[in-house]
């Protein structure tokens, strides 16, 4: 399975990534990428740009050579009533995550499965991102539909497999849980280093161990992603 897009990757601008802007952009481009997103790490994270980094996103344009580029940000999920700290509203991809140096809420199952259910139904949402972590287990039965029902894209992160390795179990749980509710995942590098960028092997192992739904995975298709870009985002393409 070939992927279009990768939506979660990380520039210099994050401190603890290592690529420019552009050096992403070259990569998705010479692997063939269609879509990339910027998406660098928001104030509550150690080392995160300042607000007016992203509100300056603007200047970049929307396609380079026929990569279509997204302006994002990769923003935290603060408590557990799911407030993000999201800098500009007016961004066009948001990947909404847990990081344990960035969230002030409690840690019980039923606290992270309340956060999540309170993202699901935020309207600048669009990206579940790396929601496997062991530390913050929630109830999969129940969110998981509810991040479908609200048009959220549940990540598959291939960067997990990496640097998390005791979440892969939780990775496939909820990967399964997609499979049985019809709910649209993407499979994204989450890259801190452009040669990173588009690198999505293990997880895409563990979907075709799982026998996972191409018809799902919403980077898989041009025309799927354009579709989903129309209905949940401000970027229509010609």
């Amino acid at each position: 399975m070939r992927l279009i897009a990768d939506m979660h990757c990380h520039t210099i601008a994050s401190s603890h990534a290592y690529s420019t802007i552009s050096e992403n952009v070259q990569e998705a481009k010479k692997i063939g990428l269609k879509f990339l997103a910027i998406t660098d790490h928001t104030g509550d994270m150690p080392g995160a740009p300042d607000p007016w980094y992203f509100d300056n996103l603007k200047i970049i344009p929307r396609e380079i050579d026929d990569l279509v580029i997204l302006k994002g940000v990769e923003s935290n999920i603060l408590n557990n009533n799911g407030e993000i700290d999201v800098p500009n509203e007016e961004l066009e991809w948001v990947v909404a995550s847990i990081h344990d140096v960035a969230y002030f809420g409690d840690h019980t199952l039923k606290d992270c499965t309340n956060a999540w259910l309170n993202v699901a139904k935020n309207p600048i949402v669009n990206v579940i991102g790396h929601s496997g972590l062991c530390d913050f287990k929630y109830d999969y039965k129940k969110v998981i539909p509810e991040f479908g029902k609200n048009g959220k894209l549940v990540e598959i992160n291939n960067s997990s497999f990496v640097i998390r390795p005791k979440s892969i179990e939780n990775c496939k749980q909820i990967a399964l849980l997609c499979k049985e509710y019809g709910v649209s995942i993407i499979v994204n590098s989450d890259s801190h280093f452009y040669t990173q960028i588009g690198k999505f092997d293990k997880a895409l192992e563990l979907l075709k161990d799982i026998d996972f739904p191409e018809k799902l995975i919403i980077n898989s298709s041009y025309d799927r992603f354009k579709v989903y870009l129309e209905k949940y985002t401000k970027i229509f393409l010609t």
